[in-house]
Parts: structure tokens; C-alpha cells; sequence
């Protein structure tokens, strides 16, 4: 089993997570103080209106703008107006009302001008369960696939939640079990259940001491969400470079996952943890388009609103005895480094690969075998379809959270995400048309035209007979004004 490290680099704007396998980053993950959402928290919350054309309610939770409750989101209300389960819902006019308090949660961040959308659904997640206080179902990952073991874990959550239940029947409620439940033990099981059930019954005591308004609890950090969904039995260390969040996420351990407190460490080194152990250079080489392979391949990975394109190419591999054996040994490698790249970068939706061709069936299937197991680490879901006619594989990963490029970046001022700039010369014929079109429709003294230095020296050299030719030709003298702050494709036209 590949043996794996967390490295844990803290600061009061920033966390940042590294997770190492053999050497290698496989996953990173960036929480900013400012950016951090709102999903998952619970609040306690006010009805200020109440609004029956929209079925919809704006509660006050505390925040600038009164959040958004819709009438599907309410549970716990009186059942639907008759008994079929078809059967429309209640109105929400005679569900809740103007000054009522609601324990809500929040299920989208507000956006733009819209506030953010609530449930009174409540859902806490653990390690190993995610808690639905007011539901009785037992739910299972979908990435569980086995008919067997899914029976078996809804048998065994069923009975381990029952227990106890006939003294405290406040604690009644349904479970959603996570991926990583799937080779868990019953010790394990109970335990996500006992810290679920604490957490929600510490949310029912605040929201009876608290008043309208108040946060009732708070999604985990990404530095206590390490120990609750990627510290694994794998993992060797689990390095912090702050002593105050080692402290606090020992205590934090000690009350809700005991098995991984012993992993912890505080790293003392004078050199900051990333440079150490050379992260931020897989940071920068993660941003970029094109990726090396060992074998002299490499792949473009291009990322666009709809989807994700990754391109391999063979460069200056020539290792292999003959063509088809270097571009099958290529495209095994490129499985192996585009699954990582996803789970790297955070890629999700739709991503098409354009592996080199290959003419036989068997090399295929092989680079197919190959990318189904890399991604099967992925602790995202991810499906994978075979070769198209085109010779395409497509796949999709479900989308979790923004990808690296886009937390960490925004488009170019330049090209405005384009990529690329207009040249010179072209700049140069486009200032040549405005100036012949403004003369048609005024008549200055002068015409000073002010751009990038690049452009005003092609003016000035390769295009001074076609600069000159204008200028005779509309009879106007025509000055030129080189402005080093200008982008290549900005310039003036100014009538004197």
C-alpha cells in the first residue's frame, strides 16, 4: 500500500493542504478566510416575510441580506394536502409565518444580489455517515456498488442507530453512508453515530439558549476536515506548521476521531513546510497548460466553461523498439499522470482525452484497464466510457468545489483569457483603418495616434511607407506617441 503524508501549511488568510503519496502531490486543497462559504452551517433564523406568489420565505439569519427559503426545502411541516405522494405541498403560507424562529441550513452561498438559499432539512456530516436528523431513511454512496455489501451496511447502521434509542427517542433519525464506510467496522460506525448525535443535540441546546440570528454550528475547516475525511489508515504524518492549530486540532481529535491524533505532528523547521518538500513547484507546474511526462511525452490539459480537453503527445519519446510499442507506452504513462492532474487540479465535469492513436484493440484496452485503475483512487466519483469512433475517451468527474486555476487565478487583462494576443502588425493595420475611417468623418489638424512601444516602432519602421501613404493620401500629418503601459492590442487615436 502506497504510504502517504498530509502536510498541513497554515496562516490566518490562508490554509493550504498537500497530500503525498511516495513522494509525489496527488491532491491539494485551499481554504481562504474571506472566500470561505457558508454551505453547512446551521443557524437560527427569523421569518420576516413570507411570500405566497413564490411559495417562498426570506428568513433572517443574521447575515447583510435575508436568505431564501422555498417551500420544497421545508421539513417537519404538516404533511402534503392529500395523501398520495404526488400530492402538491402545502402552502407555505400555512406552514410558517411572519416572526417565526426556524433552525435553517444553509444549502447555497449567496450570489450577487441574491441571498443565500436555506433548508430546515438539517444534515451533519461525520467521517463515515452523514446525519438527517429529521429523516428515518438509510442511505448509501453510489460509489458503493456492490448489491451485498450495501445491504449488509444498511443492516448494520440500522441496528447500531437503534441502540439505545427506546430511552432517548429525540434521537431518531436516518443516515447517509459515505464511500469510506465501506470497509469500516461496527466500532468505527458507532462512533460517527455517537459524535453525530453530539453534534446535533449540542445544536438543539443553543438554538433554545440562543436568539434569532445566531450560528448554531459551523462546517468543519479544511484543517479539521484532514482528520475527518483524508487522514486514512495509510497515512504516516500528518505535518502543521502552526503550534496553535496542532494544539487545537489535537483537541479536536481527542473528542471526535482518537484514531488519527497519534499522526499529528508540529513541524518546526526553519524553512517553510511547502518549500521543503518542493509543493509550491507542483502549485506553479498545476497551473500550467502543458504537462511532462518521464518518457518525454507530455500533456496539454486546456480548461474551458463547458469542459475539459487533455491532449497527449509523444515529444521526444523514441525508447521503444517500434512506433506502435512507444505511443502504447506513452499513453499508459499519460493515464497514469491525467488521473493524477485531476485529482491535482480539481477538474470536474465533462473532460475529453485525446490519447495518441493506436491501431490495435488490445493497446486499447490496456491504456483503458490503466486510467479505470488510476481513477479509482479518486476519492471523487468519476465515470469513464470507451474509445469513441473519433478515437476519443470521454469521462465525467463530479464537481465538488472551484478547480486550483480557478481559486487561485482570474483571466489575463491582456488577452482576456484568450490566450493569445493580436501581433504587431496586425494592431498596426487595425490603427491604419480607424484613422482613414475618422478622417471621412472629421477634419483635425493632426491625427496622434499613442500605443504599446512594439507598435509604434512598426510604424515607424517595417510600416512607415503604408504610415506615409496615409498621411498623403488624407492629407493630414500623423504623429505616433509610444505609451509603455499600454497592452499590444490597446491604443488612441486623438484629433488634434
Amino acid at each position: 500500500m502506497a504510504t502517504q503524508d498530509i502536510l498541513i501549511n497554515w496562516a490566518p488568510q490562508e490554509t493550504r493542504v498537500a497530500v503525498v503519496e511516495n513522494g509525489a502531490v496527488q491532491e491539494l486543497h485551499v481554504e481562504r478566510t474571506l472566500e470561505r462559504g457558508l454551505v453547512g452551517n446551521v443557524y437560527l433564523g427569523k421569518v420576516v416575510r413570507v411570500l405566497p406568489g413564490m411559495q417562498s420565505a426570506f428568513i433572517d439569519i443574521g447575515l447583510e441580506r435575508a436568505a431564501f427559503l422555498h417551500v420544497a426545502d421545508l421539513v417537519g411541516g404538516p404533511p402534503r394536502a392529500e395523501a398520495r405522494p404526488d400530492a402538491p405541498l402545502v402552502p407555505i403560507e400555512r406552514q410558517v409565518f411572519e416572526g417565526q424562529t426556524l433552525t435553517v441550513q444553509v444549502i447555497k452561498d449567496a450570489i450577487g444580489t441574491k441571498g443565500a438559499r436555506l433548508s430546515t432539512q438539517i444534515s451533519i456530516a461525520g467521517r463515515m455517515l452523514v446525519f438527517l436528523p429529521h429523516d428515518k431513511h438509510i442511505g448509501i454512496s453510489q460509489k458503493i456498488g456492490s448489491h451485498e455489501l450495501r445491504e449488509s451496511l444498511r443492516a448494520r447502521v440500522q441496528a447500531l442507530a437503534a441502540a439505545g434509542l427506546e430511552k432517548d427517542s429525540d434521537k431518531v433519525g436516518g443516515f447517509i453512508l459515505r464511500t469510506n464506510a465501506e470497509e469500516a467496522t461496527d466500532a468505527e460506525l458507532a462512533e460517527d453515530i455517537a459524535y453525530l448525535r453530539r453534534a446535533w443535540a449540542l445544536i438543539r441546546e443553543r438554538a433554545q439558549q440562543r436568539p434569532p440570528g445566531s450560528l448554531l454550528h459551523q462546517d468543519l475547516s479544511l484543517a479539521e476536515r484532514v482528520l475527518r475525511d483524508l487522514a486514512v489508515d495509510a497515512t504516516g504524518t500528518i505535518r502543521i506548521d502552526s503550534r496553535l492549530q496542532c494544539n487545537a486540532l489535537k483537541a479536536f481529535g481527542d473528542t471526535y476521531m482518537p484514531g488519527t491524533v497519534n499522526k499529528l505532528e508540529l513541524y518546526k523547521g526553519e524553512r517553510p513546510i511547502f518549500d521543503l518538500f518542493g509543493i509550491e513547484e507542483e502549485i506553479a507546474r498545476a497551473l500550467g497548460r502543458r504537462v511532462d511526462l518521464k518518457s518525454g511525452g507530455y500533456l496539454i490539459i486546456d480548461q474551458t466553461e463547458a469542459l475539459t480537453t487533455i491532449d497527449v503527445n509523444t515529444g521526444g519519446f523514441v525508447g521503444a523498439r517500434n512506433f506502435d510499442d512507444t505511443i502504447f507506452k506513452t499513453n499508459l504513462e499519460a493515464a497514469g499522470a491525467m488521473a493524477r492532474q485531476l485529482r491535482l487540479r480539481n477538474l470536474g465535469g465533462i473532460i475529453i482525452a485525446d490519447f495518441i492513436d493506436m491501431t490495435r484493440p488490445d493497446h486499447q484496452e490496456a491504456v483503458l484497464a490503466e486510467l479505470r485503475k488510476q481513477l479509482a483512487r479518486d476519492r471523487t466519483r468519476t465515470t469513464v466510457s470507451g474509445f469513441t469512433q473519433l478515437g476519443l475517451v470521454e469521462m465525467t468527474r463530479k464537481r465538488t468545489r472551484e478547480s486550483l486555476a480557478h481559486m487561485l487565478c482570474e483571466p489575463c487583462p491582456t488577452c482576456q483569457g484568450r490566450g493569445q494576443v493580436k501581433t504587431a502588425r496586425s494592431v498596426c493595420y487595425d490603427i491604419l483603418r480607424e484613422i482613414l475611417r475618422e478622417a471621412r468623418q472629421f477634419s483635425p489638424k493632426e491625427f496622434r495616434v499613442i500605443a504599446s512601444p512594439a507598435v509604434v516602432e512598426m510604424l515607424l519602421d517595417e510600416e512607415s511607407v503604408h504610415l506615409a501613404g496615409l498621411s498623403e493620401f488624407i492629407g493630414k500629418p500623423i504623429s505616433l506617441s509610444a505609451e509603455a503601459g499600454m497592452n499590444p492590442e490597446q491604443y488612441d487615436i486623438v484629433l488634434v
